[in-house]
């Protein structure tokens, strides 16, 4: 059903939607494309990435392509050596010629990253969404500046999501329509791994008992607790599918029974799935994992597999009082875990419990319930409309293209 007549558009046309992110469409699929892809089936969507910087460029262009579920990818191609305040000109207006270029008129503005804050104040958009995923702040590697613009950020914002309640909890008091949408689950496609498949031929020469897990390698991983269950149960088979980030080579841990097996795509990972004896979740307890509400934990128990977390709040929360979730922090008491799950088998009252939970539970009933708050958002400030921006359209066949720098 389409939305048309709920938006107060003076256009009377769907408005697009822009977003910027620091993450890369295909990156890995997680909460921006689910969200977004379904945005995509009734609105434009533009993904505006953070800028390549190429040493040998000497113009700044701006690239347009297709992404998965019709979401047009926006990848900024920069000269290398531009320094701060240059990039921020040039995107400036490498963005306007997007708009112009794609006749973007009355948009939503949809922000992952406070750091596109400083490029986007021409922009007139007719809602500002700010979906706070994750304590960006508190990662390895984030600019000085992150946290006075997310504080911009928040105070711009009409409308504030947050990817779980623990990040919602520290964010209550600093916006007064937040609203918290922890990680959700696309329980069909994950559900396959509970039916015959055919396991990939890199997983299937890992010898069993597998032990399996799914998404990004960085600093939020403990990795001194997967050398150590690793090193106390070397018969086991420790599995990590994704791609490693912002950590140096000497950081991984190594051993004969460590297997990486690197990015794979979404559409694979129920067979990856299939193919393990239990899914673990080995986070570290730190500042870069305090807020976090890991999609892997649904994504898991919906391919049927036990998992073994490190006390992570909103798992803890969510799954582990629950009883679908077992929760160890010690490489003693993950290992316990693990071989009690692997003794006990199948249990047929906690897969019961597991298919309760997920029930309530979907990507695409989050997305409907942000599209109300968004609804509701644009109608209050229907009498408080900003005239219309100066950006005028293009004339027909410009594309978006080069910008001196």
């Amino acid at each position: 059903m389409r939305v048309q007549s709920s938006f107060p558009l003076k256009s009377g046309i769907l408005p697009d939607f822009v977003c910027f992110s620091h993450l890369r469409w295909d990156f890995v699929f997680q909460r921006p494309q689910h969200l977004l892809s379904r945005c995509a089936r009734e609105h434009r969507v533009f993904f505006v990435e953070e800028p390549v910087f190429e040493n040998d460029r000497s113009k700044a262009t701006i690239e347009l392509k297709e992404g998965s579920g019709g979401v047009r990818v926006i990848v900024p191609r920069l000269p290398a050596g531009l320094g701060a305040s240059r990039t921020v000109n040039v995107l400036r207006r490498l963005l306007k010629q997007l708009f112009r270029a794609c006749r973007i008129r009355e948009c939503i503005a949809w922000y992952y990253t406070p750091m596109a804050l400083p490029f986007t104040i021409d922009l007139d958009p007719i809602l500002v969404v700010y979906d706070c995923m994750d304590e960006l702040s508190a990662f390895r590697g984030a600019p000085p500046e992150l946290k006075a613009n997310e504080e911009k950020l928040m105070s711009q914002a009409d409308i504030v999501f947050t990817g779980g309640i623990s990040l919602y909890e520290a964010r209550a008091k600093q916006h007064r329509n937040i609203h918290p949408f922890p990680s959700s689950i696309d329980v069909a496609h994950f559900a396959r791994a509970r039916d015959p498949v055919e396991i990939p031929a890199d997983e299937l020469r890992i010898p069993p008992p597998r032990l399996g897990f799914a998404g990004v390698i960085d600093e939020r991983m403990d990795l001194q607790l997967v050398r150590e269950i690793a090193s106390l149960r070397p018969g086991w088979s420790i599995i990590l599918i994704g791609p490693v980030a912002k950590l140096a080579e000497n950081e991984l841990p190594r051993g004969p029974n460590i297997h990486y097996l690197g990015p794979r795509p979404y559409s694979l990972l129920p067979q990856y799935m299939a193919g393990w004896e239990i899914g673990i979740m080995p986070f570290a307890r730190n500042e870069s994992t305090r807020f976090i509400s890991p999609t892997k934990t649904p994504e898991y128990l919906a391919a049927g597999k036990p998992v073994v977390s490190t006390s992570i709040r909103d798992v803890v929360r969510i799954y582990g009082k629950q009883k679908v979730v077992a929760i160890a922090d010690s490489s003693h008491d993950f290992v316990s875990q693990v071989e009690r799950i692997l003794q006990r088998r199948n249990d047929p009252g906690w897969l019961e419990r597991v298919d309760s939970l997920l029930s309530r539970n979907s990507w695409d009933a989050t997305w409907t319930s942000m599209m109300r708050l968004i609804k509701k958002a644009l109608a209050e400030r229907t009498e408080q409309r900003r005239p219309e921006r100066a950006i005028t359209p293009a004339r027909q066949g410009t594309v978006a293209g080069e910008s001196d720098v």
